[in-house]
């Protein structure tokens, strides 16, 4: 059993808070911000086929699945956790939503409109997922990638993901985008850009300056209102990315590198 313990401003990734990081630094550019709940401790980002946000919203008792417009951020259906769940990762496999919860080991199934189809049982910790077109791929809070049947939820096979000889360690919110998975790196601003196949870290993304253009409430809490949450546009080609009771949301553009 598994237990555990990403207006028009062009910015140059700074240097990464790991010396050892031997894979070169991604090159983004901010493309526009709106609006984000600042109550949602945003688990899982993904955008459905209708160019509609979909989010996972973690907390025990606060746990939600919420379909919102990205310019406006206007809620457009929301699908509630029960409240004994804390809901993590999500992604969109085919026709249904997939999401994961942390400790609870039972994962949710939802049709792309929110509607609940049932549930299914997962062994270890849920953190990120994604689906790559043919297997879900999971994060745990390790350097581990674990790779899931999306039919029957049985792992298939895992890999270690490192930078050089470093391990890459608490992997969090994943997308798959362009061949690689970006991984958010808990409690930093840094996501990691993955080859799935061999846990080879290919490039970094610092999103640091992003924080810089928030407004930070009272009740900012710097340990855990940290970046998490980035969801590729396929037709725009660029991503979304958020954080943790953040109040925005950032759409950037990344030069791909692989």
């Amino acid at each position: 059993m598994r237990i555990v313990a990403a207006l028009g401003l062009a910015v140059a990734a700074a240097t990464l808070a790991q010396p050892l990081a031997q894979a070169p630094l991604l090159h983004w550019r901010l493309v526009a911000e709106y609006p984000h709940d600042a109550t949602a401790f945003t688990e899982g980002l993904v955008v459905d086929g209708k160019g509609r946000l979909i989010e996972s919203a973690g907390r025990y008792g606060e746990s939600r699945l919420v379909m919102r417009e990205v310019a406006s951020g206007r809620v457009l259906k929301t699908a509630a956790l029960p409240k004994e769940v804390f809901g993590e990762g999500i992604a969109i496999a085919g026709k249904r939503i997939v999401q994961l919860t942390w400790r609870e080991q039972v994962g949710f199934l939802y049709d792309l409109d929110l509607k609940p189809l049932g549930r299914f049982s997962y062994a270890g910790e849920g953190w990120g997922l994604t689906y790559d077109g043919h297997r879900l791929i999971q994060s745990d809070g390790s350097a581990l990638l674990y790779f899931m049947d999306p039919q029957t939820f049985r792992e298939a096979g895992h890999v270690s993901v490192h930078d050089g000889a470093t391990a890459i360690e608490q992997l969090n919110e994943l997308e798959y985008a362009n061949g690689l998975v970006y991984a958010n790196v808990w409690h930093s601003d840094r996501i990691a850009a993955i080859e799935p196949d061999s846990g080879e870290v290919r490039g970094w993304l610092d999103l640091s300056p992003l924080e810089q253009r928030l407004q930070r409430p009272p009740n900012w809490d710097p340990e855990d209102d940290v970046l998490n949450g980035i969801a590729h546009d396929p037709h725009s080609g660029h991503f979304y990315v958020t954080g943790k009771r953040w109040p925005k949301l950032f759409e950037i553009a990344v030069e791909t590198e692989k």
